[in-house]
């Protein structure tokens, strides 16, 4: 059985904001390897932290010649200033049971069999604003309640793509393609219409 990277939603209003990107993790500095850039195979580089667990991963597993499918939580300012913070790395070998012999397979394809791309991400919240001149719209996500951490528990993404201004306030399903600093809308499904304040 394949491993998704990218789970399955488990509730109707499940925020998220979750991707897959591959590349080379290149740290800024060898003093401070958890801060640095994804450079992806068109040699575009992405801002990146790594969080807490995917650190130990990186340490103990991680070959910073090779390239790997990264799982990220996306940030950005505005629609062109994507910054990602890793917290898992897909690797079908390491972390599913297939045989050691296996590295003739394709991870693209493998991600396909999942209905999956590299560059994808779900992007589940509220929208909060539409700008239809710039064709950008921003998504309001809130992290679970769950985190005792509570000092950046919301936060707002900036993806490129129109959706109508009727649709403001509701909570929305989005499927996202990175390009470059940016993500671009592809598709999306209203969830729920007029979220209660």
């Amino acid at each position: 059985m394949l491993k998704n990277p990218i789970p399955k939603v488990t509730d109707k209003l499940q925020y998220r904001a979750i991707g897959i990107v591959n590349g080379k993790f290149i740290p800024h500095n060898s003093n401070q390897i958890n801060r640095g850039y994804i450079s992806d195979n068109k040699g575009e580089k992405i801002e990146t932290v790594i969080l807490g667990k995917a650190l130990s991963l990186l340490k103990k597993h991680i070959d910073l010649k090779k390239s790997y499918f990264w799982i990220v939580y996306p940030k950005n300012k505005n629609t062109q200033s994507l910054h990602l913070q890793v917290v898992g790395i897909w690797d079908p070998y390491q972390l599913n049971d297939f045989p050691n012999n296996s590295s003739k397979i394709n991870f693209s394809n493998l991600l396909e069999e999942i209905d999956l791309k590299d560059n994808y991400f779900s992007i589940r919240g509220e929208l909060v604003f539409v700008n239809t001149q710039k064709k950008e719209v921003v998504i309001k996500i809130c992290s679970a309640l769950k985190q005792k951490n509570l000092k950046n528990k919301n936060f707002k993404l900036s993806i490129k793509g129109e959706l109508s201004i009727k649709l403001l306030n509701s909570f929305v399903s989005l499927d996202v393609n990175r390009d470059g600093n940016s993500l671009k809308l592809l598709n999306y499904e209203v969830i729920e219409k007029n979220l209660p304040k």
